[in-house]
């Protein structure tokens, strides 16, 4: 029998979040006890959560199998141009609240979970770049490699960051499905032999790409795309000769080598690391995917199975490729092979439609960052894929010389290969030379890549280049991690805002009404209470929820400055030991992320951190003033409770080194301000929300390059500075390590001497700033006043104005406001709104 609804679960019947119908509810009900029964092999009573999870994520699997294959024989019917976006990464977060909610069924599922009598235990554990794209588009390839193990889960032992490997499948995945159908070879090492037909690569390695298939639903309107992933296998023949001669052994371990190309995720710190398992798997997702992209552009007409299309003239109509930084730039010479050596086209042709299928979107601005592959590595592993780069190459040089005859230094510039000690392939450079379009994915990271990166390309080509800023899904950000403000908004302004975030400038119209000021301020105190719970169960901290929740999680990179926060926390904690007495805004400085493994210096940050809080939060003096928190493991569900629950978001990169960042879209929408420096998309949150309701701070791009021009000198600011001096002689001093005083020595070495992002430089203002961050915090109506203003400000941030901008501006198309009927209804039932025949 179901409880009975209180007034404001009456309210929600019809919401956001789904209606709760007795026939809805009903059929869920049947389908959770069916799917219980075939996961369980004895009764109820020994069932553990994973098993209800399953249950319950087969059925919600089950609404969507229809609407998967109606969208694709649409499609596959309409033949519209299809975009794909490949990435060597994927961040998805948890599948099934969000699928719930993108379904219409997150309270109707609500309800029938209550209903079936569930544990209250096991209930609580059911709750649920490229994501947030995957969630915006409405027709749309996502190729990536299926890592067996995703990026490491971090563990903190003594206060230094562990690995251990994430068997995210260890349990099998509910939401994927094999495709062995449509598995394809992929090539590697052996020979090129050159003859009056054409080129030939042979003798090679053969790796089989095993596709995986996941289904992405559309908010509330009946499509669901694909994230197709590729699983590496190796050919049942691989090294047969040697198990024949009796060498199995040496035959099962060559066939490990060939599978671990899908075996892990290579963590992408902003530091290019020349491996070749790397290589190899960047390769492997760009030769799976154009063989399946091909195959999908000869066979796509009219539902026919057959190859109907023979001539590529109009492949840049149909298909569109997305580069998601350089991580599968092998894709320009790849195609090229395809085309030239397999298809015959003519090298001309076959160029001008490569460059006008691809799109290079550029992620990052820091030179460590850019892929330079050793030229003799990819000979070995691809050796016709360098021939196709050096024929570019040629092509290129050629016509720049032609432009700018004796210009021998630009030539230089502007080459692929980059000769030195080690001969290597520019990555960057062949993205831009094979793609017709370039974004940068915030409006100043886009104009540094025009006017610094690669300024000789954008002098050369100035129409190619653009800014895309970068957006987040309010389906997850909002409607899942914060369903209290996303009811709250929707009461105010109506719900169509989850479809169309601009309009969240509505409810400027509430900024001076009292009631939604409590209101918004009473979501973000139970949100506090809620995480402070969670943080004093996990990490055995005394959290007082009404102090200042400071929050600063991201990776962990000198560039991000987290060392910045632990100079403030420092400051703070002797403040608050030399005069007691005097008021003090309490705070809880939270701070989380990973380390790439091989990033010593990220580590020794993490160690830093720790340290200075096991200090911090033992020391009676401080009390509850001052609270010091490392997040474990932070990950996207974490990132699902933290968000809601801050109060101040820190976004510090130093000037001209973020690209975008989204998670400072994230803190925005979800009601936190913003201290930061004007970097990244915080330049267009302060345009859109005004520059006097964020906390900006510190040197610009321009200071910073007039700061490198003079000559950044760490010792003037210790000097001057009596806090930051005192803070970093602490840390010399081994006040934060007492058992080993020279544990911090390299990280204050590369504070006074190789610190390229001028920690110093921005401390003074930094700490100035964060003193009107507590005088503002007093004053809590004014605070939540300038909330609601940020919160009204956020309707750019959406990933759905980002994806709208790619269609109309590269991939050509438009969006489509076509609604697929679902499958109990006639399949014509639709009405197609689609222009030209194109889908979005």
């Amino acid at each position: 029998m179901s409880r009975p609804l209180s007034d404001q679960e009456r309210r929600k019947q019809i919401s956001i979040r789904g209606i709760v119908g007795a026939e809805s509810v009903a059929e869920l009900k049947r389908g959770f006890n069916r799917h219980l029964h075939f996961t369980l092999v004895k009764d109820r009573n020994v069932a553990t959560p994973r098993d209800y999870y399953f249950a319950l994520a087969h059925t919600v699997r089950d609404h969507l199998v229809g609407r998967w294959i109606r969208t694709q024989q649409y499609y596959y019917e309409k033949d519209p141009k299809r975009i794909y976006y490949l990435s060597l990464e994927f961040y998805m977060g948890r599948t099934l609240q969000n699928t719930m909610i993108n379904l219409g069924l997150q309270n109707a599922c609500d309800e029938a979970v209550y209903q079936v009598s569930i544990p209250p235990g096991v209930r609580t554990a059911l709750g649920g770049i490229q994501a947030c794209f995957l969630d915006s588009m409405a027709t749309l390839g996502h190729l990536q490699p299926r890592y067996e193990y995703g990026i490491f889960n971090q563990k903190i032992r003594d206060g230094w960051q562990v690995e251990e490997a994430d068997d995210w499948l260890r349990h099998g995945n509910p939401w994927e499905k094999a495709r062995p159908e449509y598995m394809l070879p992929v090539h590697f090492y052996g020979r090129v032999e050159h003859s009056a037909s054409g080129a030939k690569w042979i003798d090679t390695q053969v790796v089989l790409a095993l596709p995986y298939d996941t289904p992405v639903p559309g908010y509330m309107n009946n499509t669901v795309n694909t994230m197709r992933l590729w699983s590496a296998r190796a050919p049942n023949d691989f090294n047969l000769r040697d198990f024949n001669v009796g060498d199995y052994i040496q035959a099962v371990l060559d066939r490990n080598l060939a599978e671990n190309i899908s075996r892990v995720l290579y963590p992408n710190d902003n530091f290019f690391e020349g491996k070749e398992l790397r290589l190899k798997q960047e390769y492997f997702v760009v030769a799976a995917t154009l063989q399946d992209i091909i195959r999908r552009f000869k066979a796509s007409k009219f539902g026919s199975t057959d190859s109907v299309r023979t001539v590529f003239d109009s492949f840049p109509d149909q298909v569109a490729i997305q580069l998601n930084d350089t991580h599968p730039a092998m894709a320009i010479p790849e195609l090229m092979r395809i085309f030239v050596d397999i298809e015959k086209l003519p090298w001309d042709k076959a160029w001008d439609i490569t460059k006008r299928t691809f799109a290079y979107t550029n992620h990052t601005v820091l030179p460590e960052a850019l892929e330079r592959w050793p030229v003799d590595l990819v000979e070995k592993l691809l050796p016709r894929h360098l021939q196709i780069i050096y024929e570019i190459n040629q092509r290129h040089l050629d016509h720049i010389a032609s432009l700018f005859p004796n210009d021998v230094d630009r030539l230089r510039r502007m080459s692929l290969i980059e000769e030195g000690d080690t001969k290597r392939i520019n990555m960057a450079h062949l993205c831009i030379v094979g793609s017709h379009a370039v974004n940068g994915v915030a409006k100043i990271h886009s104009e540094i890549v025009k006017t610094q990166v690669f300024e000789d390309f954008a002098e050369l080509e100035p129409e190619k280049f653009q800014n895309k800023t970068n957006g987040i899904t309010p389906r997850r950000w909002l409607l899942l991690c914060n369903p209290g403000l996303a009811e709250l908004i929707a009461e105010k302004i109506g719900e169509d805002y989850v479809r169309d975030l601009s309009q969240l400038t509505k409810l400027h119209a509430f900024v001076d009404d009292d009631l939604f000021i409590r209101e918004v301020a009473k979501v973000k105190q139970e949100n506090k209470v809620k995480f402070a719970l969670y943080l004093e169960k996990e990490y055995k901290v005394k959290i007082n929820p009404s102090s200042m929740f400071d929050v600063h999680v991201k990776r962990i990179h000198e560039y991000k400055r987290q060392l910045m926060n632990c100079l403030h926390i420092i400051t703070m904690y002797n403040r608050i030991r030399r005069d007691p007495a005097k008021l003090f805004v309490p705070r809880t400085v939270i701070i989380g992320g990973k380390a790439a493994p091989g990033y010593h210096m990220a580590k020794m940050i993490i160690k830093l951190i720790n340290a200075v809080a096991q200090v911090v939060n033992n020391d009676p003096m401080v009390g509850s003033k001052l609270k010091v928190i490392f997040l474990e493991n932070y990950r996207v569900s974490l990132a699902e409770k933290v968000i809601p629950a801050t109060d101040l978001s820190e976004q510090i990169s130093t000037a001209g080194t973020e690209a975008s960042g989204t998670g400072n879209m994230k803190f925005m929408l979800n009601g936190a301000l913003t201290i930061g420096t004007m970097d990244g998309a915080n330049v267009e949150m302060a345009e859109e929300a005004g520059e006097e309701n964020l906390f900006i701070f510190g040197m610009r791009v321009e200071d910073v390059t007039e700061l490198d021009r003079k000559g950044y000198n760490a010792q003037l600011y210790y000097d001057r500075l009596p806090e930051l001096k005192q803070a970093v002689d602490q840390i010399k001093s081994g006040f934060f390590s007492p058992k080993d005083p020279n544990l911090f020595h390299d990280v204050v070495n590369m504070l006074f001497h190789h610190d390229r992002f001028k920690v110093f430089a921005d401390y003074e203002a930094y700490v100035k700033c964060q003193e009107k961050v507590s005088e503002l915090y007093l004053n809590s109506k004014a605070w939540t006043k300038m909330v609601i203003r940020n919160i009204a400000a956020a309707g750019k941030f959406s990933s759905d104005r980002t994806i709208k901008e790619y269609a109309r501006d590269i991939w050509h198309v438009e969006p489509s406001d076509l609604k697929i009927p679902p499958p109990n209804e006639p399949r014509d039932a639709g009405q197609d709104k689609t222009p030209n025949g194109t889908a979005a």
